[in-house]
């Protein structure tokens, strides 16, 4: 047995003189053994091992000989395939999602065209419901494909940051200023709380889109009467800490801790109906990654969420 097989079962005793069983309590691999030793050919198995935080082994085991062609034993090389799982079920988990959020907007446009297509254009009023109902969901498919086109820049490093020192209170106030000229039904107050001498190391069109998606988030899924204050305070003399305060529903603790995975939803059928795509939290995250901070949220239900990320000052 060799040092990397040691360190993966965690041994640290000799197991010279065990049996198989004995060392590792692994009834699968001991009916391996003597498959191969029946068979006299290399094998191929895949071993679950929930013990050992579910780590999935490939083990091939073959026979080999002494020099009078005798069988000495049963040789077994192990390849941890844990980590090749989990890309594999990340990858077939995004895949399922993605397609369900594209699969969404075009059956609603294709549903509508062929009602137009047959005879509703004809109908007064109708037309024009229909397309833009057509219009709405084409936005949709054009944000989605624009934050999946984010999110994979992001994730492979292909965004070069232009990092300058920023003074933060103007980056702030103008996402704010942005979502205030928005038409809403809802009663919405945005207050900026940020010094006016605080500077940070920034690429500011990117922290722009963090501030943004963060505070379009609170409107949204806020009451009608929103109130949202962005904050800054100097956290140590490398960081600064911003955080966006709002008086929405609050996160449950169960949702608190996924809420930056791409394309999860506290509440999926209202997030879909506001026309949000899933990823913009993700997004976020990854931008204040890249810009060597960090992000997470503190909230409770009934008492509003706070969403807080560290960038370097100056």
């Amino acid at each position: 047995m060799n040092q990397a097989l040691e360190r993966l079962f965690a041994i640290s005793a000799s197991l010279t003189g065990k049996t198989v069983l004995e060392a590792f309590r692994l009834h699968g691999l001991q009916a391996l053994i003597n498959t191969v030793l029946v068979d006299g050919q290399v094998i191929a198995h895949e071993l679950e091992l929930p013990s050992l935080e579910g780590r999935c082994l490939q083990v091939n085991a073959s026979t080999f000989l002494n020099r009078d062609g005798h069988l000495q034993g049963v040789i077994l090389v192990f390849h941890d395939l844990t980590r090749l799982k989990q890309l594999e079920s990340t990858r077939q988990e995004f895949v399922a999602n993605v397609s369900h959020e594209l699969r969404t907007p075009l059956s609603l446009i294709k549903g509508y065209c062929e009602t137009l297509l047959d005879g509703a254009k004809d109908s007064p009023g109708v037309e024009e419901r229909f397309l833009r109902t057509i219009d709405k969901h084409a936005d949709r498919l054009t944000y989605l494909i624009e934050d999946l086109l984010a999110i994979s820049r992001l994730e492979s490093g292909q965004i070069a940051l232009n990092l300058q020192k920023t003074e933060l209170r103007p980056v702030i106030e103008h996402a704010l200023d942005e979502l205030r000229g928005r038409g809403s039904a809802k009663v919405v107050s945005l207050v900026n709380e940020v010094p006016e001498t605080l500077s940070v190391c920034v690429d500011a069109d990117r922290i722009h889109q963090v501030l943004f998606n963060l505070v379009e988030n609170a409107i949204k899924y806020g009451h009608e009467e929103v109130v949202v204050r962005v904050g800054a305070e100097a956290r140590s003399e490398k960081f600064v800490e911003i955080s966006v305060r709002d008086n929405g529903p609050g996160i449950s603790a169960e949702h608190v801790e996924r809420i930056f995975e791409r394309f999860y939803r506290v509440d999926k059928a209202r997030s879909r109906d506001q026309g949000g795509t899933g990823l913009g939290l993700s997004i976020v995250k990854h931008i204040i990654q890249s810009h060597g901070g960090e992000v997470w949220v503190r909230s409770e239900l009934g008492h509003g969420a706070t969403f807080c990320f560290t960038v370097q000052r100056v």
